[in-house]
């Protein structure tokens, strides 16, 4: 965290290296807690099949269910973010995660476990968003980049927390002491961000300039913001639906992986994403310098990704755990969009731009994970047998990020906020 200075202009609120580093790692706990919570379900699957008999469709309508929790509160939380200030907002969200975990462990039929799903989810759909509002104001462009993709690494560590570690849990203590243990988790979390965090102050205009008009509209106008919207949904949701969801299904129903060597792959998988994002954390002041922004890399990024998952498909179970790893490394070029929206519209508007992409973002995650369940159980319906019911649904999934792409690169190249750090 040495690597993170102030910019100059905005030390009034973070006044020290020290600081600075607190509150990072104050909202890194609480954000890594929330990443542990959505991928759990992708561990606890064959527990959770098992114990509330679920079919391809509940299963992903209950890891989705956390996602749709979190498209609920992304509009309203915007707004109350560029108000209020991550501190206070965040504080308030949690409260209800904290309720959510506790529900969770406790219900023992489908519709109140998805409930207490979508409940959690609410209650940490801040846990990014918070901090990058923070950050859009506090760091300097390259550094927040920098802050974005150590958070997302710090949220890789909660993914791999998810992994082995809840495996090994589960036999011990079963799975609903762990909801027991992250409730506690995040009620820590919540202490330590009211003792760092600091007080929100509103931002006075720019010279010469006028406040910022309330509400989403010159979000939703903006060119570039439109045009990272399609990629935002298919190929950054579909990227942590196969993450948090799907990539332990595939692995033992189409790869004959054990439910043990699912867990082992993923945490394996986890690891290696925690070292991309580092990487992507270390090299993105380097790339902005020069003018290797968002949108070039993803112009070059996103069909090596589309490629690979082609090629999964069409191994179908000789894809295991090595092609998964690949696919999940080369798609974090996608995380890029998300700050870049953030820095391509003012300050002022920072927690609004980026709550609206992350709306895009998880409604997206909701839709690609129930979706996939979806159209695995028609083509089963239709006789397809199980490994050839994924590859067709996972077909279906790919013409989308195709479709996404081919907008992204016919969509207007600039927003009415020019900057060589996005473009």
């Amino acid at each position: 965290m040495s690597a993170l200075p102030l910019a100059p202009a905005r030390s009034d609120l973070l006044r020290s290296t020290a600081r600075a580093i607190a509150v990072f790692v104050a909202f890194a706990f609480a954000y890594f807690l929330s990443t542990l919570v959505r991928a759990i379900t992708a561990t606890l699957s064959p527990v959770l099949t098992e114990e509330f008999d679920l079919q391809s469709r509940d299963l992903g309508l209950l890891a989705g269910g956390y996602f749709f929790g979190f498209a609920l509160t992304q509009l309203p939380m915007g707004a109350w973010l560029d108000r209020h200030g991550p501190k206070r907002v965040v504080l308030c969200f949690l409260t209800a995660a904290v309720a959510g975990c506790l529900l969770f462990s406790q219900v023992t039929e489908f519709p109140m476990l998805l409930a207490a799903r979508v409940l959690t989810g609410v209650g940490v759909s801040a846990c990014l968003m918070a901090p990058l509002t923070g950050y859009r104001r506090w760091f300097d462009p390259s550094l927040q980049l920098r802050g974005n993709a150590w958070m997302l690494m710090v949220g890789s560590l909660g993914l791999v927390a998810a992994t082995l570690p809840v495996h090994w849990l589960v036999p011990l203590f079963g799975w609903r002491p762990l909801f027991w243990l992250l409730a506690a988790g995040v009620l820590l979390s919540m202490v330590l961000i009211a003792c760092v965090a600091p007080a929100w102050r509103p931002l006075a205009p720019a010279p010469g300039g006028s406040d910022v008009a309330p509400g989403y509209g010159a979000v939703f106008r903006d060119p570039f913001f439109r045009k990272l919207t399609p990629i935002g949904f298919f190929n950054y949701g579909g990227f942590v639906a196969l993450q948090t969801l799907w990539v332990v299904p595939w692995l033992t129903r189409v790869a004959g992986h054990s439910p043990f060597e699912a867990a082992s792959a993923l945490f394996r998988i986890s690891l290696a994403l925690l070292a991309a994002y580092w990487l992507w954390g270390a090299i993105n002041p380097w790339l902005v310098r020069r003018s290797l922004g968002a949108a070039r890399l993803l112009t070059w990024g996103l069909p090596l990704n589309m490629g690979l998952l082609a090629l999964m498909i069409v191994a179908g179970p000789a894809a295991g755990s090595a092609a998964w790893m690949l696919l999940l490394c080369v798609s974090t070029v996608v995380t890029l969009a998300q700050p870049a929206v953030a820095m391509a519209l003012p300050a002022a508007l920072a927690g609004r731009a980026l709550s609206a992409y992350n709306l895009v973002v998880f409604l997206g995650i909701f839709t690609v994970q129930w979706g996939l369940g979806l159209l695995i159980d028609l083509f089963l319906g239709l006789g397809l047998d199980t490994v050839d019911a994924f590859r067709a649904a996972f077909a279906v999934f790919l013409g989308c990020c195709v479709l996404s792409y081919l907008y992204f690169l016919w969509a207007p190249p600039h927003n009415r906020h020019p900057s060589p750090r996005v473009a």
